[in-house]
């Protein structure tokens, strides 16, 4: 059976999405759209959907729609936080709220929803149910994470719990559920379906927390932005929520003083912070986390019923995401 590698796929979801067409008017509707998805990015979703199915069969261009549907769904998601959080740049050009208008990025945002339902529904009457269940419930669940989000940004008694939450809805689920959609395409049984989703849901927090960790700790060039971004934002992830459930009396009232101060050198601030952050240990109790979850999505891949050279591109393609090697 052939069996696709990362690139490929990619080569296969870029060509597809770069000849959908889109031959209806005003085309002032359709325009941000297309310039939403020629930003490119690494098409992660869409590409664990066809690893998944190929596990199974090797026409993975029969789920184009499906993965392009993911694709251009994951991308609405972005235009609107983009709008949501005035940001100016998306992969270094300018997001579409600034480049159209904001009731521009609204609009397109909402046609990019409703296109993406059409890309996914294009496929065997058989599936459809199976497959529009799941994704409609992602949809919900990455909607409800981004309220907890908001909310978080108001309060300071957010618990690791409700964090971890979190960003399963907004971040594990939608990487669960293009591997889920992928397995049930294919034809795949229930449990395997289920195990695939349990596996990109641990991956995905993992992913994320390690995220946070590197927002603080990462190498500026490797990790492709800036340095402490999200403590100038004072966001509300594990390094944070953890420092202040942990934090001795002179600890939490220098944080606090940083949440809440207004004039101040960004350098400063991260510096502060960091050295709380360190004389905690937070960084070992975030590394500890990431590395329980990635060993535990792991083991759910092992114990797949599938033949264990059929697994190592998608296991493969995971670590690389990871940063580590299989």
């Amino acid at each position: 059976m052939i069996q696709y590698n990362a690139s490929q796929l990619l080569e296969k979801i870029n060509a597809y999405l770069a000849q959908m067409p889109y031959s209806r008017v005003p085309q002032g509707l359709y325009d941000p759209i297309e310039y939403e998805l020629s930003l490119g990015g690494k098409r992660i979703r869409p590409v664990l959907m066809l690893m998944a199915y190929n596990l199974y069969k090797e026409n993975v261009d029969t789920i184009l729609p499906q993965a392009a549907g993911l694709e251009t769904y994951h991308n609405h998601t972005l235009l609107h936080d983009d709008l949501m959080d005035k940001a100016d740049m998306r992969r270094n050009k300018p997001t579409v709220h600034r480049k159209w208008s904001e009731n521009a990025a609204i609009l397109s945002g909402d046609a990019m929803l409703i296109l993406s339902y059409r890309l996914m529904s294009d496929c065997p009457k058989e599936k459809l149910k199976e497959v529009l269940d799941v994704f409609t419930e992602t949809t919900m669940e990455i909607c409800e994470g981004q309220q907890w989000d908001m909310e978080f940004e108001t309060r300071l008694n957010v618990t690791v719990e409700e964090y971890i939450e979190m960003i399963r809805l907004k971040t594990s689920v939608l990487l669960a559920a293009a591997l889920k959609i992928g397995a049930l395409m294919a034809g795949a049984s229930q449990v395997d379906a289920e195990m695939l989703y349990d596996f990109g849901v641990k991956m995905g927090l993992a992913f994320q927390l390690q995220d946070d960790y590197l927002d603080v700790y990462g190498n500026p060039d490797i990790f492709g932005k800036k340095i402490g971004g999200d403590i100038l934002c004072n966001k509300k992830t594990y390094m944070l929520i953890t420092a202040l459930k942990e934090a001795d009396a002179v600890q939490r009232e220098e944080l606090e003083r940083w949440l809440t101060a207004s004039d101040y050198h960004a350098a400063e601030k991260i510096e502060a912070v960091t050295r709380i952050y360190n004389e905690i240990g937070v960084d070992k109790c975030c590394e500890r986390i990431v590395e329980d979850y990635y060993n535990q999505g792991l083991d759910i891949l092992e114990r797949l019923n599938v033949p264990v050279e059929r697994k190592e591109v998608l296991k493969t393609f995971v670590c690389s995401l990871m940063g580590r090697k299989v």
